[in-house]
């Protein structure tokens, strides 16, 4: 029927509008439940495609926090809550209106974006040479955006696994084409709002080893990982094979490449990232049940290790927060790019130099800087032999900023200073001078005269009010601003509390988690409902300075499976630890607690595992070995996955190695002390293995080694283990509730290895990191004899057991 009137006219010209306008939105539709682009379905606007699974999704975004109206092509996690993109393909050309702007397969089968009404130049290309078939672009679920050949999806021309941004994710290949002698790489953004490349950069070398780079007018590497011995690179042990991810390094004809996998469904979402603001390689997990990104390793683990981290006039301090700040008589060139990672332009001069050379009232000065990382790039002035010719060369040329004098002769810095860290505290620290207008020591002149002429002048009433007001101000403005500062715990950085922060963070410390050896720990909350678990410290013994260079010894310390130091107090008498709070609780809630699911099998070989590599790794792989002098399950602690995670290392140290005090409070614990230590003999790490093989035996029985069996009778399951062991009768050895569900091999290598760790001689005791490859099963166990001290061990527990009941009746 032919529509002749205007009224038909008009209806069927409605009709077919909202026809067009809804096959128009059944085509986006389609197109956003899609992975795939092809040459007739391209993406504009608020368009995207999804991976099949739904684990990630590509389209054009604006960088969380970004003000300005810049637009990028990326891939981003579907699932989380945090939105997190891992790859950008226009990183240093963002468009400004999506809406005019169409990513396409184009004529010659490339991938491209476009922009200003999809007719001007290409702002982005896959640049590949593709085949004369049809092309599609196809979004996987492991985050991997391959252009292949539409009918043939083994015929890939390229994907964005070959081309990373700042993000390796698990299945990408990473490394160094033999063929091209071209490295990928990973550059950080250039903020945490500008995916444009920044400044620092990762790649594998023709060795086979990582390097770090950070570019300050040339490349510069600040940080190698090291070789790969086949299990881990020598410098990050962290990367031991765990059950969560599976590390491998492969050298083929062409190329050699780093991969890894996530073995742990709980982690499937993890990446490798390069941080903006630390210049730190991370590995980050992302954890449902806190809603946020867990950090699992960081090298270089000191970010004042990063080249440059503070940019030019900058210093590094490890132990503040922020860890960067500008020289004396210096400001922060750019506050906005500051705050948010990007410090490349770093600080300027608040006065400038009168450079005159000449010896008056308005000459430069220097401001002595003591313990400090001189910076680089200094210029040896052998010839001059004292410090006075030191600097009057230094003065005399206007370039020089600084001069340093010392036994090996005199230096001086022209230009910027670059890679300064104060408050270094150790060998190689040294004393800077650095070059300042004479107007910086005269305002510090003038406020003191001022002072006492207010003094003098008999106002005293008015000069205190006044100067209260303004202390109280300053004192107002400071902790304002570190409250600020505190409210987020940045990863991998020590926050330096005051005492009322965490008073407040754990209500007063009202809900105690536990008491040990070296104090009570509190739960807490930090502002952004980030859980902390506090440790009140007990029987220090150190001053304030040795105590936070320790502190830093500790916070530099990680591993996988050894609990994060976040932060610290040192306010007085006062010395509190912030620690990264473990919501499965500890190893033997889990053990002991009959309201708890039990574990099964597999998970306390995996934690007996985990456990091994944190004290192997404190052991052997520290700069300064550490003995942890009290290992038991209530020490160990469990995250949302049951990964263990070693407590309290290292403070036997802060509490100046007092073990005749550690020792009695230990006892409390009955069963895990080495006989060498109760007879008062030198102690090595071969205590904190006999103490591992005592917790090993309750991995197994699920009971306290100590058991109550009777009215009066006691069984010490040690020397019941060590008995079956002999006779070759384990069976009846595992935890009743298993129901006998447990692999048999791993059963027997733990059984043994429990009776190796606690024999009298520590010399037939084996080392943690034997004690890790036998778990793995790469070392061969054999059968154990009985030690004697067992026996010994038993009859006096029993003794003085039922001396107790005698006289409690």
């Amino acid at each position: 029927m032919a529509c002749s009137s205007s009224s038909i006219a008009s209806s069927c010209f409605f009709f077919f509008f909202f026809f067009h306008l809804s096959f128009s939105l059944l085509q986006l539709s389609s197109s956003a439940s899609t992975d795939t682009i092809s040459a007739n379905q391209p993406l504009s606007g608020n368009q995207n495609i999804t991976s099949k699974d739904g684990n990630f999704r590509l389209g054009f975004f604006v960088p969380p926090g970004s003000s300005s109206p810049s637009y990028y092509i990326g891939i981003w996690y579907n699932k989380i809550s945090a939105f997190t993109p891992v790859w950008v393909a226009n990183r240093a050309t963002p468009v400004t209106d999506p809406t005019t702007s169409e990513l396409r397969i184009s004529g010659d089968g490339n991938l491209v974006l476009l922009a200003n009404n999809f007719n001007a130049s290409i702002i982005w290309s896959t640049n590949s040479a593709t085949s004369n078939s049809t092309v599609v672009a196809v979004l996987l679920d492991t985050g991997n955006l391959q252009l292949r050949d539409e009918s043939n999806s083994s015929l890939v021309f390229w994907q964005s696994f070959d081309h990373p941004t700042d993000t390796l994710l698990p299945g990408a290949k990473f490394g160094f084409n033999k063929i091209t002698k071209r490295s990928q790489r990973l550059t950080s953004w250039k903020s945490k709002i500008d995916p444009a490349p920044g400044i620092f950069s990762f790649a594998m070398d023709q060795e086979g080893s990582f390097q770090y780079f950070s570019f300050w007018n040339s490349s510069r590497t600040y940080w190698t990982s090291g070789l790969w011995d086949g299990r881990i690179f020598s410098q990050i042990p962290e990367l031991v094979p765990v059950y969560i991810y599976n590390f491998q390094v492969v050298n083929e004809t062409d190329k050699n490449y780093f991969t890894y996998s996530v073995s742990n469904p709980n982690y499937f979402k993890s990446r490798c990232v390069i941080d903006p603001d630390s210049g730190q390689i991370q590995q980050l997990t992302w954890m449902e049940n806190s809603n946020s990104w867990l950090l699992f390793w960081a090298q270089p683990r000191s970010k004042c290790s990063v080249y440059g981290v503070c940019g030019s006039f900058g210093s590094c301090h490890d132990l503040s927060t922020p860890f960067c700040t500008c020289i004396k008589g210096f400001t922060i060139k750019s506050q906005t790019d500051w705050s948010l990672g990007d410090r490349s332009q770093g600080c300027e001069r608040v006065a400038s130099l009168q450079c005159s050379g000449q010896n008056n009232s308005e000459e430069d000065g220097f401001f002595k800087m003591e313990n400090v990382r001189l910076p680089d790039n200094s210029l040896s002035l052998a010839m001059l032999g004292n410090s006075q010719d030191c600097e009057q060369a230094c003065l005399s040329n206007c370039s020089c900023n600084a001069y340093s004098f010392n036994s090996t002769g005199c230096f001086v810095w022209h230009g910027e200073l670059l890679n300064l860290q104060e408050e270094l505290n150790e060998l190689g620290a040294g004393t800077l001078y650095l070059r300042l207008a004479a107007s910086e020591f005269q305002t510090s002149e003038i406020n003191k005269k001022r002072m006492v002429a207010h003094i003098s002048a008999g106002v005293i009433v008015p000069s205190v009010v006044v100067c209260l007001f303004i202390i109280g101000a300053l004192v107002w403005k400071r902790e304002r601003k570190r409250a600020i500062q505190n409210s987020k715990v940045v990863q991998n950085s020590l926050v330096s509390f005051m005492y009322d922060e965490l008073r407040i963070a754990t209500k007063n410390f009202s809900e105690k988690l536990g008491a040990g050896g070296f104090g009570s720990v509190f739960k807490g909350s930090l502002p952004g409902s980030i859980d902390i678990a506090v440790k009140k410290l007990e029987g220090l013994y150190q001053g304030e300075k040795q105590f936070r260079a320790e502190v830093s010894t500790l916070g530099a310390i990680q591993h996988v499976n050894l609990i994060r130091l976040i932060g610290f107090c040192s306010q007085g008498t006062k010395k509190l630890l912030a620690y990264e709070f473990m919501p499965s609780g500890s190893l033997a809630d889990h053990l002991f607690r009959s309201n708890l699911n039990v574990l099964d099998w597999k998970t306390r070989y995996q934690i007996a595992i985990g456990t091994a590599r944190g004290l192997a790794y404190l052991h052997e792989q520290c700069r300064d070995n550490i003995i942890h002098c009290d290992i038991k399950p209530e020490n160990i602690l469990l995250d949302d996955a049951l990964l263990p995670k070693v407590a309290d290392f290292g403070l036997a140290k802060l509490v100046g190695r007092n073990f005749s005090k550690v020792l009695t409070t230990i006892r409390g614990s009955r069963g895990y002390i080495a006989p060498e230590w109760i007879s008062g003999m030198p102690i090595t790490t071969k205590v904190d293995v006999y103490s591992y093989g005592m917790m090993l035996f309750e991995i197994i029985s699920g009971k306290r080694n100590l058991m109550h069996t009777g009215e009066s009778s006691f069984e010490f399951f040690p020397l019941v283990a060590t008995n079956k062991l002999v006779i070759g009768d384990v069976k009846t050895l595992l935890d009743q509730r298993l129901e006998g569900k447990a692999n048999s091999e791993e059963f027997e290598i733990a059984c043994k290895l429990a009776c190796w760790c606690i024999q009298d001689d520590e010399n037939s005791r084996p080392t943690m990191s034997q004690i890790v490859q036998a778990l793995e099963g790469n070392l061969d166990v054999g059968i154990p004899p009985v030690p004697r001290s067992l026996q010994a061990l038993n009859e006096s527990w029993t003794r003085s057991i039922n001396s107790s009941s005698s006289h409690q009746d």
